[in-house]
């Protein structure tokens, strides 16, 4: 089982259960046949961004936050949103329909590529900005094939 698919299971045991422990997970895991170490889950929870929040009666559980559950991902914006994008040195601008910016800037900002250092947003204009030229030019490859805008930009 790769990582995508037990991602998506870790997912729906969230969703359909309280869980209290990473050890409470890897236990419901195992039931479904997928083994995962302590360290492999801790990983995942990082990357899934769970947190662990207190209810009523004082237990705590893991859970998504809301603003994830809400969040679209990139490759759904992009395609509809995008229109160029276009950059020098370490700062790369993307160009979206009016109102896109701001949801394609944090879409961006949650699939955290280690090559963004961060972006601002206004109507519909981002600032993209990178660690180096070479990511610029990395990242406005990558934005373009998810928007399906090939060489273009």
């Amino acid at each position: 089982m790769g990582k995508r698919e037990r991602h998506a299971a870790i997912l729906e045991l969230v969703r359909a259960h309280r869980i209290t422990s990473q050890e409470a997970l890897r236990e419901l895991l195992a039931e479904r046949g997928i083994e995962a170490t302590q360290a492999t889950l801790s990983r995942d929870f990082r990357e899934l961004r769970l947190v662990k929040v207190t209810d009523a009666a004082g237990v705590s559980h893991y859970r998504l936050p809301e603003d994830w559950e809400n969040t679209p991902p990139l490759t759904a914006l992009l395609p509809t949103l995008f229109l160029s994008a276009e950059g020098t040195g370490n700062l790369l601008v993307v160009r979206t329909l009016i109102g896109g910016a701001s949801a394609v800037a944090v879409a961006l900002d949650w699939e955290e590529w280690p090559e963004v250092l961060g972006t601002i947003a206004g109507d519909d204009t981002i600032l993209v900005i990178v660690r180096t030229p070479e990511d610029r030019e990395s990242v406005e490859r990558r934005l373009l094939e998810v928007a399906g805008a090939g060489g273009e930009g």
